[in-house]
């Protein structure tokens, strides 16, 4: 598929066919793509767990979810609980602090406040991207979502996850069925001359 294709029909895919496990050269080509994502100094600082058994993703579930009053008959997480692959991207901070303290950058005292930004969230978030794109590219569906923030202790417990590591959100993927489109939809995409600034910042 080229490229352009590939953006065009980027959405975002909430309801799976539950019967069409995603191939195995597939999976792993997800996750090698992933791994060609930019890195602050290469550091790398990332980890990708992978759920494909259905008791995993069932814990993945119930260790991320609480009774959701959008989550009924027709709600957007039961849907999005028929993907048969979900994959939870996370970033290792620590990892770029000890990088940035070695000779060759220079900044020893590993001081978090040096970084305007979060760069091994960013990082983590390029790497999700290109598993996003390249499921599409494979004639699959995904979707990025967020861990809400007091669940994510409940599913690095019942995963085992390092204390170092942090997951940015999670992707489900799997083979599209009939979906619902999503109501935040309806607003459009913004015109390009209210969000690009040529030269200054103008408007």
């Amino acid at each position: 598929m080229e490229f352009d294709e590939v953006v065009r029909r980027r959405r975002m895919v909430r309801t799976y066919d539950p019967d069409r496990p995603v191939p195995a050269e597939i999976r792993d080509k997800l996750l090698a793509h992933a791994l060609r994502a930019p890195s602050a100094g290469f550091s790398q600082g990332w980890g990708f767990l992978v759920l494909e058994k259905p008791e995993d993703r069932e814990l993945f579930w119930t260790a991320t979810t609480a009774d959701d009053p959008d989550d009924g008959p027709d709600g957007w997480l039961t849907r999005m609980r028929t993907a048969p692959l979900i994959i939870v991207p996370m970033s290792n901070k620590s990892v770029y602090l000890d990088r940035y303290a070695q000779s060759d950058k220079g900044w020893t005292d590993r001081d978090e406040s040096r970084w305007p930004v979060p760069y091994w969230d960013i990082d983590t978030g390029f790497a999700a991207l290109l598993v996003h794109l390249t499921a599409v590219d494979a004639g699959l569906g995904s979707c990025f979502i967020g861990l809400p923030a007091d669940r994510v202790e409940h599913f690095k417990v019942a995963f085992g996850v390092p204390e170092a590591f942090t997951p940015i959100g999670a992707l489900t993927v799997g083979y599209r069925a009939p979906d619902k489109r999503s109501p935040s939809l309806r607003r459009g995409h913004r015109p390009m001359d209210e969000v690009v600034h040529h030269g200054r910042w103008t408007g």
